[in-house]
């Protein structure tokens, strides 16, 4: 039995409380009535999205975001359950964060290093926070996309977290060893 990714997503969204951007699109299945109109993402966006994704969940023993091809499940999210308000956050986000950066450092985003990347979106969440703002910010979307994403991947729930497919042998009470890794969603 192969993982369903659609449903993995929805049981996430649901232990979220459906709180994350596009959660009534991925619950009810129905896409938002008013959306950007030929919203296009290039390849160079999506390899974008990929570090962005990486400077969050980086490699290390297990593979990291980039790995899962997490600038694609980005831009599908982003296009198929984002309204046009969202969909218009999340792309001013990107082309913010681009200029923020290289106004910060000096340096292209795709040419810094993942500390400079991780510590400059550290800190737009640190500043985000602290602005006490209710509005959706492109650097939670991320954020929650990486997540959601990573997690619900084959790499994410096989490598990262532990995978049993169901159905499997019900076991109410397992023991927890220091360093035993999360079981995946199936």
């Amino acid at each position: 039995m192969t993982m369903n990714r659609r449903d993995a997503l929805k049981s996430v969204v649901l232990m979220m409380g459906g709180t994350m951007v596009g959660a009534t699109a991925i619950l009810t299945g129905c896409a938002p009535e008013h959306q950007i109109e030929g919203l296009n993402f290039t390849p160079e966006d999506i390899a974008f999205l990929d570090e962005i994704g990486e400077s969050i969940i980086p490699a290390t023993d297990t593979p990291g975001a980039k790995a899962a091809g997490i600038g694609a499940f980005m831009v599908m999210m982003v296009k198929d359950t984002y309204d046009a308000t969202q969909q218009k956050v999340f792309v001013d986000g990107l082309n913010a964060l681009r200029k923020d950066f290289k106004k910060a450092t000096g340096k292209e985003f795709m040419e810094a290093t993942l500390d400079e990347r991780s510590a400059h979106l550290t800190e737009m969440y640190k500043t985000h926070r602290a602005s006490e703002s209710k509005d959706p910010a492109m650097i939670n979307m991320v954020k929650d996309l990486t997540v959601l994403g990573y997690f619900t991947s084959e790499i994410g729930a096989t490598q990262a977290l532990r995978f049993v497919e169901v159905p499997g042998k019900f076991e109410p009470c397992i023991d927890y060893k220091k360093g035993d890794k999360a079981y995946a969603l199936s």
